[in-house]
């Protein structure tokens, strides 16, 4: 959480150093040094505090600042090197002293107006590594974005958020070239032929990109939240924990209603087809696992503390990633039960996943964190391979030909990245 003075960061800032004094009170009034100028990101004018570095702090100034910090988050949040003793290493600015930079991104620098520089210990680009590169950035939408589709043999790119609107943009130029205004808030939206399948309040939206049919599919109650498609069938997850199925009926070209799954308590937010299952995530904290044979559920999986956010399938392995902060990897046992293999850790709370392999066939697994960062891992080492970073969260990642891929935050900005050696998509 960026520390600021407003609200109730405010008690945080004092117990850090700062003051009620006046915001007119001569600097030689108090000889500390601004911890927001430290950080780079002071907007007092004037400020009480020096803006410059006291000659040799002694332990007892830093062991005030340890001892009455009062924060039980991770080290970083206190600064680079910070060990809560008194000897810390802070980068600082003066002198021949190099910067030591942070993991986290400059937010000036975002607003494009850092007077620091090169001497910010934040970092001033949206990435870490050297696998990828940024190529643009679509800029439009307000919201975040809950949908990233580019239809098979299209040269458009459709973006779907919260601002209640579908974008099209036109692969080539990069620019918009039609704006849907829906009138409700977009849940999520994939492509699937001709298809743009867009999930709202109490309705799925389906277009036919060729002929411009458009379809009206009623049935869920509150939000659909996650589609997928699995042979001729397409499930929507909603609000009210179900799972709805229609069934593609090529003589008449519509969606006949087939089924409705119960079984989640509360709302299904991610669905994936794979090796003839259908896999549910919900906020009560369960994976369930469907046969397409049948449509019957065959597998409750509990393992998950909190909201199943995304679910992949990779050859025999199941993905699932959640807010409880973890990657959890299963695998069909003897009995052909899937079971957790391995468990991932991340700091934050995970959002969403997306994989491909590499130009060696290698698989690289994209994983989106709430602390508006996307890791990229080789598996199955889960070893690091860069990192992206954004305004807010990557909620949407969407993985395009030609070693491009797709993501869009909860600021509405989109970008589009290219491998520096080109990946496949991975086929379930």
């Amino acid at each position: 959480m960026d520390l600021d003075m407003n609200g109730g960061n405010k008690g945080v800032f004092q117990r850090l150093g700062g003051s009620n004094r006046s915001m007119t009170a001569p600097a030689d009034s108090n000889q500390k040094v601004c911890f927001h100028w430290r950080a780079g990101r002071c907007n007092r004018f004037p400020c009480p505090y020096l803006h410059s570095e006291l000659p040799g702090p002694g332990p007892s100034s830093n062991k005030r600042v340890a001892d009455e910090s009062g924060f039980a988050g991770p080290s970083h949040r206190r600064g680079p090197g910070f060990s809560g003793s008194g000897n810390n290493s802070w980068g600082r600015f003066g002198g021949n002293r190099t910067v030591t930079k942070t993991e986290k991104l400059c937010r000036f620098w975002v607003d494009g107006n850092c007077p620091y520089g090169d001497k910010c210990r934040y970092l001033h680009c949206w990435s870490k590594g050297d696998s990828f590169s940024l190529l643009t950035q679509l800029d439009g939408h307000h919201q975040v974005v809950t949908g990233i589709a580019l239809p098979s043999g299209s040269d458009k790119l459709y973006t779907a958020s919260k601002d209640e609107t579908v974008r099209i943009w036109d692969c080539a130029s990069g620019q918009c070239t039609g704006v849907l205004n829906l009138g409700a808030e977009v849940g999520c939206m994939i492509s699937e032929g001709p298809w743009l399948l867009v999930g709202m309040p109490n309705v799925v939206k389906a277009w036919n990109i060729q002929n411009n049919a458009d379809l009206s599919l009623t049935g869920p109650v509150g939000q659909v939240y996650s589609l997928v498609v699995g042979t001729d069938l397409l499930f929507a997850g909603t609000q009210d924990g179900s799972i709805l199925v229609w069934r593609y009926n090529t003589a008449t070209s519509c969606f006949d209603p087939a089924a409705s799954l119960k079984g989640h308590t509360l709302a299904v937010v991610s669905l994936y087809v794979g090796a003839n299952r259908l896999y549910s995530g919900s906020m009560d904290k369960s994976i369930k696992v469907w046969s397409l044979d049948n449509l019957q559920c065959i597998q409750t999986l509990t393992e998950h503390t909190s909201v199943v956010m995304s679910l992949i399938c990779w050859d025999q392995f199941l993905l699932s990633c959640s807010l409880d902060n973890t990657v959890k990897i299963w695998a069909a046992s003897e009995g052909r039960n899937l079971e957790v293999t391995y468990t991932h850790k991340e700091e934050y709370g995970v959002l969403a996943l997306c994989g491909v392999h590499d130009a060696e066939a290698k698989p690289v697994l994209l994983c989106s964190c709430n602390d508006n960062s996307l890791h990229l891992y080789d598996l199955p080492s889960f070893t690091g391979r860069g990192k992206i970073l954004a305004k807010q969260e990557i909620r949407s990642i969407q993985i395009g030909p030609g070693g491009i891929f797709f993501t869009g935050d909860g600021s509405g900005q989109v970008k589009v990245w290219k491998w520096s050696t080109e990946p496949t998509a991975i086929q379930s």
